[in-house]
């Protein structure tokens, strides 16, 4: 696309053949010969720059520039005179000009001032959509919520980011629970200050100490200079701590002692330092089936679920497909008439996502890769879904139907019952995961 300028100068002469200069290297020139004729033609044309002398007979281009500004911020503006002065060129730089042109110039002066303006538009305009999109990715934009599941569940997470308690984050992998987390820290006072993400999982476990606090120079072979540890590179901001359950145990009393004092240990150092951090952490473990067997603090877990969060698998929540399906189209820059089926839809609805929305959205994007027409549908889709277990129970159905609710319900107060109420032990005899127990006990007001 050609980019368009709009040239205002009172001078009829200069303007014909400044006109004619940038038309010959590509631009797309409209002219004004006074002030409010440029402003007019800017307010239905909406140009990509804006090249105005200063002295227009009816009103002066530095207000033009002004004008323009307050309607139109992104909109490079070059101002050219006859009358330049250190005074003048300050004045208009402060008002957001993009250069300040003296005549006589020359026309590879003024071309090459378009030029540059233009590709710093584009920059900008570039960069815009980036952080619209990392905010679409961590705010509220990029979890999809039509189910009422996932709306409450965003309202309590926007009112959990107002304080600075500690948030613990569960649900399967792949539910987006570092999105979660992503969204409590921008709408939160910290917002301003990084957020460290920390997989805790992926650190040797001779390194998580001086992962997490640092450590001094000769503190163990190898350690050549200082080094700062996650708590403090996220000081002033939040710090994500994913997969916590598989902190060892020494490293899990060495946290609590963190979260409880504010302060940390560099090793190999001999004083503390206070730490500003909030701490965010998630899981797909059961922490309290751990707590159980010995492997992860009781005292801890309840330290970081001061606001506990659970995210529910896809599978639970086949409303938010559609507008999810939309969403991964934006996000891969789908082509506009790439669309699914209603078919599709109705096969992703039915779909169990054993990896949630991250196996959507790599099905998505492989789709459009692969696509061979404009409308995605089923086949496209390739779902494999599981051959059913044989299994000897076989379920019975009255006459006059039966509310799959009242099954759930019935099978819960048995396994609880069988169990003695131990919850973890009743989720192992439903072959169900802790927190989905959990959800569904709340859901049915067991």
């Amino acid at each position: 696309m050609t980019p368009s300028i709009l040239l205002i100068d009172d001078d009829a002469d200069l303007c014909r053949v400044t006109q004619y200069n940038l038309s010959a290297a590509g631009f797309n020139v409209t002219t004004a010969a006074s002030g409010n004729e440029g402003l007019d033609l800017f307010e239905s044309q909406s140009p990509d720059l804006v090249v105005s002398d200063v002295k227009l007979g009816d009103m002066s281009g530095l207000d033009v520039l002004a004008r323009i500004k307050e309607v139109a911020e992104d909109i490079p503006v070059i101002i050219i005179t006859a009358f330049g002065s250190i005074e003048l060129a300050v004045q208009a730089m402060h008002k957001g000009a993009f250069n300040f042109i003296t005549k006589p110039f020359d026309r590879d002066t003024l071309i090459l001032s378009c030029k540059k303006a233009l590709e710093l538009k584009g920059l900008r305009s570039r960069n815009r959509l980036l952080v619209d999109e990392v905010k679409k990715l961590t705010g509220t934009h990029g979890i999809v919520a039509a189910s009422s599941i996932m709306r409450e569940l965003l309202s309590t997470a926007t009112r959990a980011a107002e304080s600075e308690a500690t948030v613990l984050i569960t649900g399967e992998s792949g539910t987006g629970k570092e999105m979660l987390a992503r969204l409590i820290h921008q709408n939160s006072s910290r917002k301003a200050e990084p957020m460290v993400a920390v997989n805790c999982a992926a650190i040797p476990p001779g390194l998580m100490e001086s992962e997490f606090f640092g450590h001094v120079r000769g503190a163990f072979t190898g350690a050549v200079r200082n080094r700062s540890g996650h708590f403090t590179n996220a000081s002033g901001g939040t710090l994500f701590l994913d997969e916590i359950g598989e902190l060892s145990m020494d490293i899990q009393a060495k946290l609590l002692r963190v979260i409880q004092e504010k302060e940390i240990q560099p090793v190999g150092s001999d004083t503390v330092q206070p730490v500003d951090t909030r701490i965010i952490a998630a899981t797909n473990l059961d922490l309290k089936e751990k707590i159980e067997l010995r492997d992860f603090r009781e005292d801890l877990f309840y330290r970081l679920s001061v606001i506990p969060l659970l995210i529910p698998p896809l599978r639970e929540r086949p409303e938010d497909i559609p507008a999810l399906a939309d969403h991964f189209l934006k996000k891969f820059q789908a082509p506009a008439e790439v669309t699914f089926s209603h078919e599709a839809i109705q096969a992703m609805q039915s779909y169990d996502w054993p990896g949630n929305i991250r196996e959507m959205q790599n099905t998505i994007e492989r789709c459009i890769i692969l696509r061979m027409q404009s409308v995605i549908d089923p086949l496209d889709l390739n779902l494999t879904r599981p051959e059913p277990q044989k299994s000897g129970f076989d379920p019975y159905i009255p006459e006059n139907g039966i509310a799959l609710e009242e099954i759930e319900k019935a099978y819960i107060r048995k396994a609880l019952s069988l169990s003695g109420s131990n919850q973890s032990k009743a989720a192992r005899l439903l072959k169900i995961p802790r927190h989905i127990l959990l959800y569904r006990m709340e859901k049915y007001g067991l």
